[in-house]
């Protein structure tokens, strides 16, 4: 086991975090988090043996405001383990941007995986995920991780996606806030880009600056924000034939 580990996350609808928490159980005695998505919170350079960067995958690829805070971090060769989680579709982009980013950085990256939590606007899709077997698997993911740390092989880990990336996800439409909205602000103080405030007594949500990460919805207390009726059926019916697949997690090393 590592003795100490600093766990970077994004994870607005709680299953990035859920999922890397899982992992960094398994690979190290002590753990510093730190939540990317935090506006208030300072970016913390790695102080630990080993950095785990676990992000959620939005259209293939991960979100802006993330990888714009993990290119203030200095790898200077600190071992890092990426983690890409997505909800069942596919993670296309997603994970290659990342190593991408982690290796400019100049971390070392040992391992990688793309892993399943429940999509954070169709929940039904990839319910229950991560599940037991998941957590098993993680967890020998760690194990395997640990080994090749202590072997000491050196050499980027290799994981699909293409260059140049897809293109960015498009924002159509963000949440609102229903008549039983209490106007207590929660939104605005989870929302990672600042794009839902309080203005003269009402929720505002500025749309170009919205990711769809959910983070408004999942956290307000009296379940006020929903998406437009209009986009949630949309999105139902193309996600919908996903609620029967189980996507298996993928692990590099």
């Amino acid at each position: 086991m590592f003795h100490n580990a600093d766990f970077y996350y994004f994870s607005p609808a709680g299953g990035t975090k859920e999922t890397g928490e899982i992992f960094c159980a398994g690979v190290s005695e002590h753990v510093e988090a730190v939540n990317l998505g935090s506006r208030d919170q300072e970016i913390k350079q790695p102080q630990g043996e080993l950095a785990v960067i676990a992000v959620p995958v939005y259209g293939g690829r991960i979100p802006s405001v993330a990888a714009k805070k993990l290119e203030k971090l200095e790898g200077k060769g600190t071992r890092a383990v990426t983690l890409v989680v997505y909800g069942t579709r596919a993670y296309e982009d997603a994970l290659l941007e990342l190593n991408h980013i982690v290796e400019q950085r100049e971390f070392q990256v040992t391992g990688s995986a793309a892993l399943v939590a429940r999509h954070s606007i169709v929940p039904e899709v990839g319910a229950g995920r991560p599940d037991g077997q998941d957590r098993e698997e993680i967890l020998e993911f760690a194990r395997k991780v640990l080994k090749k740390a202590e072997e000491h092989p050196e050499g980027s880990v290799k994981v699909p996606g293409n260059y140049p990336y897809k293109k960015e996800m498009t924002v159509a439409a963000a949440p609102i806030s229903l008549d039983s909205c209490s106007r207590c602000g929660k939104c605005s103080s989870v929302c990672p880009t600042g794009a839902v405030r309080l203005e003269q007594g009402v929720t505002v949500t500025e749309l170009k600056s919205c990711i769809l990460c959910m983070a408004c919805v999942y956290n307000c207390p009296e379940r006020a924000r929903v998406l437009p009726p209009s986009m949630q059926e949309a999105m139902e019916q193309k996600l919908g034939p996903l609620k029967s697949v189980r996507r298996e997690p993928e692990y590099f090393l």
